[in-house]
């Protein structure tokens, strides 16, 4: 099956409740443009790349996870707030078209979440030791290395949001900004490879141009995959509240099974 689709219609909502809340705070995003075929050959089964401007788009987002809260269960003490960072990109179910993110890892903090989303939600985890110091008025100093790993995996960077800007509070869909950040669904693989898809809600993004010094990122490099050699195209956002549902298995992957609420 091919990975360089076309859109086609999205999957209709199914009316399940969201089983967990988390807001993310001081997010850098940075991307990269990236060849889909070289994209194309790690994504799994069952997804095509995305496109956009005739590229596909590699993404490193540093941040702060805060006030994470399981739906019906009491707050974990020391569960609810820590530093995170995620490698990502852009798909769009085969099947169904229907867009959303495909992480290649997320490296978190604390090793009781990183539990929980493997379990819970599929998600390729890992405990890092991590750092996350204001330096400024919205600006950071982040740090991240990952343990219990079979080679090094850092990555080091300081950014800053430099303010709203009218070009993008007018982000609308078809532009770049809009596709990079307004994604209503993940994807993941459970460790038989079968596809899972969850859905994720919130209001749309403010962004903020950005500025930022990448010292160090291993990220690509232990995903199999290389970042060109320019510099990444920046935004930065205050804060987000998100709502995620349970992650089901895409129809693609097991035959008979319900296709998921798309965003």
């Amino acid at each position: 099956m091919t990975k360089l689709g076309a859109p086609q219609a999205e999957a209709s909502s199914q009316g399940r409740n969201w089983v967990m809340t988390q807001h993310w705070d001081d997010l850098l995003f940075a991307h990269w443009p990236i060849d889909p075929m070289a994209l194309a050959a790690v994504l799994p089964d069952g997804l095509d790349v995305d496109l956009c401007q005739g590229s596909a788009w590699l993404g490193v987002v540093p941040f702060r996870m805060d006030r994470i809260q399981l739906r019906g269960l009491p707050t974990v003490p020391g569960f609810r707030r820590f530093p995170e960072l995620n490698l990502r990109t852009y798909v769009r179910d085969a099947l169904t078209g229907t867009p959303g993110v495909y992480f290649f890892s997320l490296d978190a903090a604390n090793p009781v979440a990183v539990l929980i989303a493997r379990g819970f939600f599929q998600l390729p985890y890992h405990w890092a030791r991590m750092q996350m110091q204001p330096v400024g008025e919205r600006e950071f100093r982040f740090t991240s290395s990952r343990l219990l790993s079979r080679r090094p995996v850092q990555f080091s960077a300081r950014y800053r949001g430099l303010g709203p800007s009218r070009k993008l509070a007018e982000s609308r869909p078809g532009s770049l900004e809009y596709f990079l950040t307004e994604r209503y669904c993940l994807f993941t693989q459970d460790p038989l490879g079968r596809l899972l898809r969850a859905t994720i809600r919130h209001i749309p993004w403010t962004l903020e141009e950005a500025d930022a010094e990448i010292v160090c990122n291993d990220l690509a490099a232990a995903a199999g995959l290389q970042l060109p050699a320019e510099k990444p195209l920046l935004y930065y956002s205050r804060h987000l509240a998100v709502y995620v549902w349970q992650a089901e298995f895409v129809a693609a992957a097991i035959p008979g099974a319900a296709v998921p609420a798309a965003g």
